[in-house]
């Protein structure tokens, strides 16, 4: 089981050092891969009454894949969006940024997409919020095409190309396409009939159980092997629960997680050397 490390996004700030240093030192911990979460624009409260979503307008997110950019040039870690909120961004630049991210990790990537639930944020991108489920399997599918085909013709629903692609390629063709999923069976089914991985959004426990089956029953309805997809977990670490991180871990490993991210974050740190603090002492208390 991979075992990498969540991007602090809310807590790291706009310095580039800071970003560096977290980077450089979680690949010197001996972390696999920095998953880093997306929101283009968080809303303001004060004009949205009653708004009770996590994050807001004050919350700070780095772009992903100008992020990935960036750390692709000082770092050898596998980096994976997690995840980009795909339907309210266009499908062929999200699939050229993504191959471009592709050949700076020389094909360490992994495109982990969303549906999303922050209907200001697509108000704002001047996307359709209504039908982002049915137009997320019409862009995968579309960027698969692109990634393996020098030129192409694609006609769907939402989508027109006319004999066009891009260049160069990424490394891996396709890049592998990995989902988050909440507890909606249609969301798991799909991710079971489309993706290559998924992100379950529950801890190791009766509600995971019950997701598992969902997603197996989606990739079982197309002919797929349940065994092919990989699985990556989540846990939170704080400074007095370290104790129970491996407990935690293993408990994701006989689950049949193939990956797993350790997040500090909401965890009471104050700046990037706490952040590698707590995770050189995860790290110690795994082995």
């Amino acid at each position: 089981m991979h075992i990498g490390v969540v991007f602090p996004q809310t807590e790291i700030g706009a310095d580039r050092g800071a970003i560096r240093a977290y980077a450089v030192g979680v690949e010197e911990l001996g972390y696999h891969h920095i998953m880093a979460y997306d929101h283009v624009l968080g809303a303001d409260p004060a004009a949205h009454p009653g708004w009770s979503k996590p994050y807001k307008h004050t919350d700070t997110f780095h772009e992903p894949f100008t992020l990935f950019g960036f750390l692709a040039g000082i770092c050898t870690l596998e980096l994976m969006t997690g995840v980009i909120v795909l339907p309210q961004r266009q499908t062929a630049l999200v699939a050229k940024q993504a191959a471009e991210i592709d050949i700076l990790t020389d094909g360490r990537f992994r495109l982990g997409v969303g549906v999303g639930w922050n209907h200001v944020e697509y108000e704002a991108l001047g996307t359709d919020f209504t039908n982002r489920g049915r137009r997320v399997e019409e862009q995968v599918d579309l960027m698969r095409q692109l990634w393996t085909t020098p030129s192409l013709t694609y006609r769907g629903e939402y989508h027109q190309v006319t004999g066009a692609g891009i260049a160069p390629l990424p490394v891996q063709r396709p890049i592998p396409i990995w989902f988050g999923a909440n507890s909606a069976p249609r969301a798991l089914r799909r991710a079971g009939r489309l993706a290559d991985g998924w992100l379950p959004q529950f801890q190791p426990g009766p509600e995971l159980d019950a997701a598992i089956a969902h997603v197996h029953e989606g990739a079982r309805s197309v002919g797929r092997d349940p065994a092919s997809l990989g699985m990556e977990g989540r846990i939170t670490v704080r400074r007095d629960t370290l104790d129970e991180v491996k407990e935690l871990v293993d408990r994701w490993r006989d689950v049949g997680a193939t990956h797993l991210a350790i997040s500090t974050m909401d965890a009471g740190l104050r700046n990037v050397d706490e952040h590698l603090e707590l995770l050189a002492n995860t790290m110690t208390a795994l082995r």
